[in-house]
């Protein structure tokens, strides 16, 4: 896979846009409220910008919940020059255990990822198309953790199905994981340690455990 300068690609297209007098409709997918706060500050000075949460790999109900209304909260919080909109996809872990079968005992950031990755963002291009925006993307670039070249190939894979533009980006870039901490922590949000599925905590906890040994 070739590396590609995803912020300079998001920049090039927000200057193209600029020039046309454009303000684009973009849908933002969220994974949870910390990893999108610095993602919407971002985008939105140039997009009119809704959030989407669709995250069926979160197995645990209360855990869901509470995500959600972290999200609302931080939108309500955050002081935004233009509205910023929330739409909550639909939830049924249910479809992401159908997904992943025969991947379960994968490590974190395998096979099993990719697919969830593309689940989300396979939702999240329906729901541009649906709600007729002009690009789509994901706050899952954000985390050190996740490979945005990876869910950039997925991302404009899926859009090539409905139609719809991907919005290259790797939100680490120009410090903006840093920003989501601070972010996180002006807002006091909660900041889970693990993705949200059963297999990901399962790995958060034995790190931990890890840890606690080797001290």
């Amino acid at each position: 896979m070739i590396k590609r300068n995803l912020q300079k690609e998001l920049e090039d297209i927000i200057k193209k846009e600029e020039a046309l007098g454009n303000r684009p409709r973009l849908l933002l997918h969220a994974c949870c409220g910390p990893c999108s706060s610095y993602c919407m500050e971002y985008l939105e000075k140039y997009f009119d910008l809704t959030v989407f949460f669709y995250n069926p790999n979160i197995d645990d109900t209360k855990e869901y919940r509470h995500r959600v209304e972290e999200a609302k909260r931080l939108i309500e919080e955050m002081n935004f020059k233009s509205e910023v909109n929330f739409i909550e996809g639909d939830y049924d872990p249910s479809i992401f255990h159908s997904k992943i079968k025969g991947y379960e005992n994968e490590k974190e950031g395998g096979k099993r990822c990719d697919i969830c990755f593309e689940l989300r963002l396979h939702e999240a291009a329906k729901a541009a198309c649906d709600y007729g925006f002009d690009y789509f993307t994901t706050s899952l670039t954000i985390s050190p953790m996740k490979n945005a070249n990876k869910l950039c190939e997925i991302g404009e894979e899926v859009a090539k199905e409905y139609n719809v533009r991907y919005l290259p980006s790797d939100f680490k870039k120009k410090n903006g994981y840093k920003r989501s901490v601070d972010l996180s922590r002006e807002h006091n949000l909660y900041r889970q340690d693990y993705c949200g599925c059963s297999f990901s905590k399962r790995e958060s906890i034995e790190r931990a455990k890890e840890r606690e040994n080797n001290i």
